[in-house]
């Protein structure tokens, strides 16, 4: 998914340490695509935080009905420095890389892709499918692997069930499951579903730092309460993180985990770098139609790639953050 802001402000995701459950992000709703673009409600990243773990980057979106407008149709696009990691509730999308995959992204199923040193790739949902529902969450690469070689995997977890709870883990352990996707930094990606007034008390990873980002319903997440597109974050130093399903009806939350993430980066618009001269000779490169992001073949919208918007006049630099 791209980050498709006019004038994307640069972010700095440096390393950062927080203790107890910290609070609650609100979302912000952005649009994804042209002008009857779709609207997501973008988490990360904000000033108050920027990284959960390695997480850079979390787009909620949906239910859209498709049949009252328009869906997501997302032209060629670059990235660097990153994997995508593409989940849905409902719906159906179209997925082309320059690395020369085609492929669905369905309910369930996780669709990672690793752009390291450069990749472009195009998303379009299906009018098959006429309720689009789902996240999009970048993951920063570390230095010693940012310029790895294109990628891309599938997984499709099985559900766990104990009591009011089942789970599905995408990415690394929880629960007595595990991934077999490869990440190249300690990760959590999990789907939980709770029925309605479920109490939960879960283990997690004392070294990890925690994101609950909520699909639906409303969350009691350590004593902080949370709704749709809330993210809640726990630090490291804590193994049980205390969720509950408030009021009548069912909830679903995403879980993301990571061990703290100590090198200080910078992002801007699909780009993720070290420094503004990377992020200038990235948007150059992508401009100039050069080798490093390679072409997608069979995409067939009007627009066959996304332009760079304009860099600002001044140097790019981290914001500081807070505490610092």
């Amino acid at each position: 998914m791209s980050n498709t802001d006019a004038a994307p402000t640069e972010v700095d995701c440096g390393p950062s340490a927080f203790g107890a459950f910290d609070g609650v992000l609100h979302p912000r709703e952005v649009p994804l695509g042209g002008p009857r673009a779709i609207r997501v409600r973008r988490t990360l990243p904000q000033r108050e935080r920027s990284l959960i773990g390695a997480w850079c980057f979390a787009d909620h979106y949906g239910p859209h009905d498709l049949r009252g407008g328009a869906g997501m149709d997302v032209p060629p696009h670059p990235h660097t420095g990153l994997q995508t990691v593409s989940w849905l509730f409902e719906g159906l999308i179209e997925h082309r890389d320059s690395a020369g995959v085609h492929a669905m992204v369905r309910p369930g199923e996780l669709n990672l892709m690793t752009a390291g040193a450069g990749i472009c790739h195009s998303e379009v949902s299906l009018s098959s499918s006429p309720i689009l529902h789902g996240v999009q969450l970048w993951v920063a690469l570390p230095d010693s692997d940012r310029d790895t070689g294109r990628d891309f995997a599938h997984h499709v977890p099985r559900p766990r069930s104990r009591g009011g709870l089942t789970t599905r883990v995408f990415l690394g352990e929880f629960e007595g499951e595990s991934s077999p996707v490869h990440t190249f930094t300690p990760l959590l990606g999990a789907q939980l579903d709770l029925e309605p007034g479920t109490s939960v008390a879960l283990g997690v990873d004392a070294g990890f730092e925690h994101g609950v980002l909520v699909d639906h319903g409303n969350i009691d997440a350590c004593g902080a309460e949370l709704t749709v597109a809330d993210l809640g974050f726990q630090g490291t130093g804590h193994d049980t993180l205390h969720l509950t399903a408030r009021g009548d009806g069912p909830a679903r939350v995403l879980l993301l985990g990571g061990a703290p993430f100590d090198e200080e980066l910078l992002m801007w618009w699909n780009f993720v770098g070290r420094n503004h001269d990377e992020i200038v000779a990235y948007r150059e490169q992508w401009q100039a139609h050069g080798d490093r992001f390679g072409a997608v073949a069979g995409y067939r919208g009007e627009l066959t790639r996304l332009p760079a918007p304009p860099l600002p006049h001044a140097a790019l630099k981290p914001r500081p953050r807070p505490g610092v």
